[in-house]
Parts: C-alpha cells; sequence; structure tokens
C-alpha cells in the first residue's frame, strides 16, 4: 500500500510538474515571445502544403532496400514552419524570427513544422530520384515563403531512433 501510495504521489508531481513546465513556456514548449504570422492559436491554417494521396510515390519506393521503403502512414499535421536548427539551438521561431529562418532556409538548412503542443517534424520532399536530383526546389520555396505561418502539412509520417519526419508530396518541378 504504501509503494502505491509513494507512485501515486511521484506520478501526481510529474504530472504537476509537466503542466508547470508548458505555463512556463519550458522545454519542447512554444517560446511565447516568439508567435507566429497570424493566427497565434495554431488552429487555422493560413494555407496547405503538400498533395495527399499514397504513401509513399514509385521512386522511393524503387529506391528502398529491396524495393521496401520503411514503414509510414498519411497524415495531415498543422503546425508553424520553422528552421529546424535554429529552432532545436536557440528555440527561434515565429515572426521575430522569419527573416532568418527565410535565410537559413534558402541556404540549404532543414525545415520543420512545430505544432501547438511542441512537437517538431522534420519536412522533407517525399519524391525520392526527384529530391536527389535537385528537381523539388519549388517545395523549399514554399517552405521558406511560408516560415512562421500556420499551414496545414499532408504528406507522409515516418519515424526511426525518435526522429520524426513528414515526407510532402506534389513539389517536383514540371
Amino acid at each position: 500500500m504504501k509503494t502505491l501510495t509513494i507512485l501515486a504521489l511521484a506520478s501526481a508531481s510529474f504530472l504537476f510538474a509537466q503542466e508547470a513546465k508548458k505555463k512556463a513556456g519550458g522545454p519542447g514548449i512554444l517560446a511565447p515571445a516568439m508567435t507566429p504570422v497570424g493566427d497565434t492559436t495554431y488552429k487555422k491554417a493560413m494555407g496547405t502544403m503538400g498533395s495527399k494521396g499514397e504513401t509513399w510515390s514509385q521512386t522511393t519506393v524503387a529506391a528502398g532496400i529491396d524495393g521496401k521503403p520503411r514503414d509510414g502512414r498519411a497524415v495531415t499535421v498543422t503546425g508553424e514552419i520553422v528552421e529546424f536548427s535554429c529552432y532545436l539551438q536557440l528555440g527561434k521561431h515565429g515572426e521575430k524570427h522569419r527573416a532568418c529562418g527565410q535565410k537559413c532556409a534558402n541556404t540549404g538548412q532543414p525545415i520543420g513544422l512545430l505544432t501547438a503542443d511542441g512537437t517538431l517534424y522534420m519536412l522533407m520532399e517525399e519524391e525520392h530520384d526527384p529530391r536527389r536530383d535537385g528537381q523539388t526546389s519549388d517545395f523549399r520555396k514554399a517552405a521558406a515563403d511560408h516560415m512562421a505561418h500556420v499551414m496545414e502539412v499532408s504528406g507522409t509520417l515516418a519515424a526511426h531512433g525518435g526522429f520524426r519526419a513528414i515526407y510532402v508530396a506534389g513539389y517536383v518541378k514540371k
């Protein structure tokens, strides 16, 4: 009985501490001084990115080991477009970081999607061969144009070893 009481108190303390961190803008939570352009509630997207459809494109399937890419599932996630590096390193996002994030994205730094609960996804072009051959630069341009905007992003979610990425289709140059 004593062990159960201790476990219950420890669990309650942990949950209380997590909630306090959220309110204080602790790790994994949006920095209150750095808000996105437009709707700061993350509930109303300014637009959409990506096309809904097959989980993996033909070029991705063909490039997989034995024609089998890692497991993925189609998702649509709403969040703020951020420059991954500055967010991880410095916590920067939002309108105040828009110009810097655009410069970083345009020079090849990774792009991310930051959700209201602090989850960070790396955004990648889905189509394997066009991505590899530099034929998906429309994605990088679109992401830079929407830096600090809350967007609805559709693509294939893949996760491995604690990393999460959404592979976004529909940006191959025509």
